[in-house]
């Protein structure tokens, strides 16, 4: 018996499509056959899952048909709704009696997702999941940005057999399960008579055709699990914690399907000298006690590297400067944070005995 897509997924069947896409991404992320402790079977199951939850639609046909009409095709009968023998005053009081009103197209959406037929192509056609990696990013890569390459496992285009999924050499033929019409038709009895709906043939996946000998580099699938190189580029002024994200560059879609994104989520490193609050920078400035008392001019390290700083006479420690425009670029608008500067006025330990005596002079002079 099959397994329940919303216990595949862990939601309850009440949950919202946003708490469905978030449990499947963490899934997802979780047994990616590239990851220690992946397991492919898993993730194919909840793929399959996410596929049907994760379309509205398709989400209200298995609320009502279950996961049979999407892992064997849509079945031949009603179950009690042939035409013949249905009874509307069984029906009303099966239904609340009545007064209940009913919306035929939803009951014809349950029955055949939508009425229409779709082309065998936009039917099996499947977008590749998302998938997320972190990156670890020094403290300056990641203030002035930087250019960054990820090597990544993932399916790719199959070399041998271009996409196509047919060993080189070998025959494209019909599809014998569906003649070329890469659909099966099926039949069902319903309350309003008997319809027919159409799915992908599962031979062909939808083709019409097949190639004769599969390739044997990828097993006919079109695409095969391989390290590849993926450029990312880095903004100035990213901070810890956000997400980049690579469009098209997550996993293949399969039959044409759209490749998934790939989403980056950012690490910085901490720096010896610099502490980063939002777009600031903080640092500590040490300086004597003769530089505090009268005053001087002072180097300070900062992003740009040494900048020149007056220090006005009479300083108190504990006091913050600032110099405009020298933190971290803003990463949504123009212009730069700023750099405040603590200052710390250093008591000497071990003095001479000649600036003992200066020092007790300034004592009895109140100072």
């Amino acid at each position: 018996m099959a397994r329940d897509y919303y216990e595949i997924l862990g939601v309850e069947k009440k949950a919202t499509q946003e708490e469905i896409k978030k449990a499947y991404r963490k899934l997802a992320h979780q047994h990616h056959p590239d990851k220690a402790g992946g397991a492919e079977e898993k993730f194919k199951e909840i793929n399959a899952a996410y596929e049907v939850l994760g379309d509205g639609k398709k989400r209200q046909q298995y609320d009502v048909s279950g996961s049979a009409d999407f892992q064997n095709g849509p079945q031949g009968g009603a179950g009690g709704f042939g035409s013949g023998g249905f009874n509307w005053q069984d029906f009303a009081s099966h239904s609340g009696g009545t007064g209940v009103e009913f919306d035929l197209g939803d009951i014809f959406n349950s029955f055949f997702g939508g009425g229409g037929q779709r082309g065998a192509q936009g039917s099996r056609a499947r977008q590749g999941s998302d998938l997320e990696v972190r990156l670890d990013l020094d403290f300056l890569e990641a203030v002035f940005g930087a250019e960054k390459e990820i090597s990544l496992r993932k399916n790719v285009v199959c070399t041998r057999c271009s996409g196509n999924g047919a060993e080189p050499g070998s025959e494209i033929i019909t599809c014998t399960t569906c003649k070329g019409t890469g659909t099966i038709t099926h039949t069902r009895n319903t309350m309003f008579g008997a319809f027919s709906s159409s799915s992908p043939c599962h031979s062909c996946a939808g083709e019409g055709k097949k190639p004769s000998k599969a390739c044997t580099q990828c097993g006919g699938r079109g695409m095969k699990m391989e390290e590849q190189a993926i450029k990312v580029t880095i903004p100035a002024g990213i901070n810890s914690g956000e997400s980049l994200r690579v469009s098209g560059k997550g996993e293949l879609g399969e039959y044409g399907g759209r490749a998934g994104n790939l989403y980056v989520s950012v690490r910085i490193k901490e720096h010896l000298l610099f502490v980063r609050d939002n777009d600031n920078i903080k640092t500590t400035k040490h300086i004597s006690f003769s530089c505090a008392v009268l005053g001087d001019k002072i180097m300070v390290e900062t992003l740009d590297g040494p900048v020149s700083m007056k220090i006005n006479p009479g300083i108190e420690s504990g006091t913050i400067m600032k110099i405009k425009g020298k933190g971290v670029p803003h990463l949504r608008s123009s212009g730069r944070g700023d750099h405040l500067i603590k200052i710390k006025i250093e008591t000497p330990k071990n003095i001479s005995r000649r600036v003992k005596k200066l020092i007790e002079t300034l004592k009895e002079e109140g100072i």
